[in-house]
């Protein structure tokens, strides 16, 4: 069972989190490798800077107006709030977006110490845990064919510690 430093006790949510952006707002920050470019927009999904950390439980995108190409969207945990800097952002995954309108494509997130009832074949949660002092981070990795103009909606659900 994942526990606090100092007492031992289970991580418990203080206040859920629901945040999404709009891709159109994020027209660069990655060409094709996985590095972040000098010039970029990306944007912070979920604030961990000044509380005790939080736990994404899913990380998806929505595409818009039957976008003619995928989005490959990337992730990146910074202890910067106001711009992602190279060499700065660690990346932790990344989510190819659907070109069917509407359609909600999820992370594969990472397996959890939490426990569950065992339901199925896995007998792990999947989650992303956002330490405190970090955000993350969302950007589009643009290059081939992609617009702007139909960029995806990106969101984080989960919990603050």
């Amino acid at each position: 069972m994942a526990t606090t430093a100092t007492n031992k006790q289970p991580l418990l949510i203080d206040r859920v989190f629901h945040s999404a952006v709009e891709g159109n707002t994020l027209t660069s920050g990655s060409d094709s490798s996985l590095d972040i470019l000098g010039t970029n927009q990306s944007s912070v999904l979920v604030d961990c800077t000044s509380n005790d950390g939080g736990i994404v439980e899913d990380l998806y995108t929505i595409s818009r107006t039957g976008a003619s190409a995928t989005y490959k969207v990337l992730f990146y945990l910074s202890s910067s709030l106001d711009y992602l800097r190279p060499g700065e952002g660690v990346y932790v995954g990344q989510l190819d977006t659907d070109t069917t309108a509407g359609t909600k494509v999820s992370a594969d997130l990472f397996s959890i110490l939490a426990p569950v009832p065992h339901v199925g074949s896995s007998a792990q949660s999947k989650a992303l845990y956002v330490p405190k002092g970090k955000a993350l981070w969302c950007t589009l990795q643009l290059s081939g064919p992609n617009s702007t103009s139909d960029t995806p909606i990106i969101g984080a659900q989960g919990g603050f510690y």
